[in-house]
């Protein structure tokens, strides 16, 4: 299992950029300016075995530090047997943001229905940034740092726009990495939740995706976010493993 584990964390990183990140024995520095912990925190890819963690997270620390932001550490079951979780809560950190990674196979033929008033792009465009920054409520310097880590990607990438006659009701990110796609950003707009609208969405972005040459799906999603998980039930997602966060602040 931590091979799979191992697999879809390494696929998230390269599919979700971060605008800066350093190596540290087996440690992965991530910093975005504050935008998503996915991109700013310490992903513990490998441990040594007998390695100083109270230096190694020391070195972390110093590093957040001086860029102005808060300390976090992403926790899957690859920070074991290290005991990281365990000794990051005697430090002082407080643990946020439970989720699960739920995975799907793309083995039978997906429905080609179309959809209408669905646009897909294979590069970042303004049109959908601008439907992502008021369907996300994002800040104006949010919305500058995702244009700046989205705007390009040596991987096969597809922007998702769905639209009910003019207005911008869904968004998506499908991302295809050696067989694996990933799904992210998937959001509704507020006022057109629990319409299909999400489900009709997803579908569209898991055909794309197999049409070129994904077998197996992956995303994120919070779990307690229950009406996502019984969305991804429905559409045969099942769930691989649970991460979380462990965040100090300066």
């Amino acid at each position: 299992m931590h091979d799979d584990i191992r697999v879809i964390e390494t696929k998230a990183l390269n599919a979700w950029p971060a605008l800066q990140q350093m190596s540290h024995d087996g440690w992965l520095l991530r910093q975005s300016k504050g935008y998503t912990k996915r991109s700013n925190s310490v992903q513990p890819l490998r441990t040594d075995p007998g390695a100083d963690l109270r230096a190694m997270v020391g070195y972390c620390e110093d590093a957040y530090h001086r860029a102005g932001l808060p300390t976090i550490f992403k926790i899957t079951p690859l920070c074991e047997p290290c005991g990281l979780d365990g000794r990051l809560e005697e430090y002082g950190y407080a643990a946020a943001d439970r989720s699960q990674v739920l995975t799907r196979p793309l083995e039978e033929t997906l429905d080609e229905a179309s959809v209408e008033g669905l646009r897909v792009d294979a590069g970042l465009t303004e049109e959908w940034m601008a439907a992502a920054a008021a369907i996300l409520s994002l800040k104006p310097e949010q919305r500058g740092t995702s244009s700046a880590m989205l705007a390009d990607s040596p991987l096969r990438r597809a922007f998702f726009l769905l639209r009910s006659k003019d207005t911008p009701v869904g968004i998506g990110i499908g991302v295809v990495d050696g067989g694996y796609l990933g799904l992210f950003d998937i959001a509704t707009s507020s006022a057109y939740r629990n319409r299909g609208f999400g489900e009709r969405l997803v579908r569209q972005i898991l055909r794309w995706g197999q049409a070129h040459g994904a077998h197996t799906s992956y995303l994120q999603v919070v779990a307690g976010n229950l009406p996502a998980q019984r969305l991804y039930a429905k559409l045969g997602y099942r769930r691989l493993y649970d991460y979380w966060y462990r965040v100090r602040w300066p």
